[in-house]
């Protein structure tokens, strides 16, 4: 499998030194010949003051990995002792935004500002507004305030205005349970097998890693499996019940938030079904395309409020 085949996708921790300069897809390929089918999990949490303490948490005992029919909020207890790895003063911290050189093609509206503004410190939400409903995630700003920073730009630039939520990988296909969005060039269609390599022409670095868990209705940004620290424009939303063998594996994601409103809309998704890439469901795990969602999927708007 070569490079330009290879999708990104919830990575393995690895070394950004050497890392190749030729395009990739975002979360596509399996973790490890050994693991087989590896799951993303979920269970939906809420964080109400923007940090990891609050994100993180555990799902009930009650929480289904089968999508239902109606909203779905499990009731979640807090962990409290989760590590925080920022300044206090979100005016302190200065982000670093580097030119991609992956080959990734890209929709360029430039790059964010180093440091945060006042509407960036303050975020509490990121609305996504799609032709299937209304998405809401709970941000946790304190802890990934680079990564807010960024979604806060592209939004501003309307970067993800009428772009299309390109994969769709379920348990039952490729043993992975998400939505995945933010790709401005996909066409979302099964048949394309650039879908999922696209990106804003700039990457930036990994925050939060292990600061909130990777369970139903939590939200990652998306990455190569060999590049860490190599985030973009792309997000993911988990709908699934399974992630210890990804969490096993050593999966480290930049996880930005939870869904608090909006994932009866996923779940409607998700039944949906997926279009297979290129009639082959098994060449989404290995990196080979993506299996996009019978139900098209398209974002109208971007809001961080």
């Amino acid at each position: 499998m070569t490079d330009t085949d290879r999708q990104k996708q919830p990575a393995s921790r690895v070394s950004t030194a050497g890392r190749a300069t030729t395009a990739r897809r975002r979360l596509g390929s399996t973790l490890g010949a050994g693991l087989g089918l590896l799951a993303l999990a979920g269970g939906l949490v809420a964080c109400s003051d923007g940090t990891a303490n609050e994100a993180k948490a555990t799902a009930s005992a009650g929480s289904s990995a089968t999508p239902s029919d109606g909203p779905t909020v499990t009731e979640t207890t807090l962990a409290p002792d989760a590590p925080t790895a920022r300044p206090t003063d979100l005016r302190q911290i200065s982000c670093t935004y580097r030119k991609d050189d992956s080959g990734s093609p890209t929709k360029s509206v430039g790059t964010p500002p180093s440091k945060l503004t006042r509407r960036v410190i303050l975020a509490k939400q990121m609305i996504i507004t799609t032709n299937q409903g209304e998405i809401v995630i709970d941000l946790a700003t304190k802890d990934v305030p680079c990564a807010v920073n960024s979604l806060a730009f592209l939004a501003s630039k309307n970067f993800y205005d009428n772009t299309v939520c390109h994969r769709l990988a379920t348990v039952e296909t490729v043993g992975l349970g998400m939505l995945q969005c933010g790709d401005p060039l996909a066409t979302g269609n099964g048949k394309r097998k650039e879908d999922g390599s696209g990106g804003p022409g700039y990457l930036f670095d990994d925050e939060n890693l292990g600061g909130m868990p990777l369970i139903r209705g939590t939200v990652g940004l998306a990455q190569n499996t060999e590049d860490a620290n190599s985030n973009g424009s792309q997000f993911f939303i988990s709908f699934s019940d399974e992630n210890s063998q990804l969490t096993a594996a050593g999966g480290a994601f930049t996880m930005i938030g939870v869904v608090s409103k909006g994932m009866n809309v996923i779940d409607k998704i998700a039944r949906g079904g997926i279009i297979p890439f290129n009639g082959d469901p098994t060449a989404d795990v290995r990196g080979e395309g993506s299996n996009a969602p019978k139900k098209k999927v398209v974002i109208k708007d971007v809001a961080i409020v």
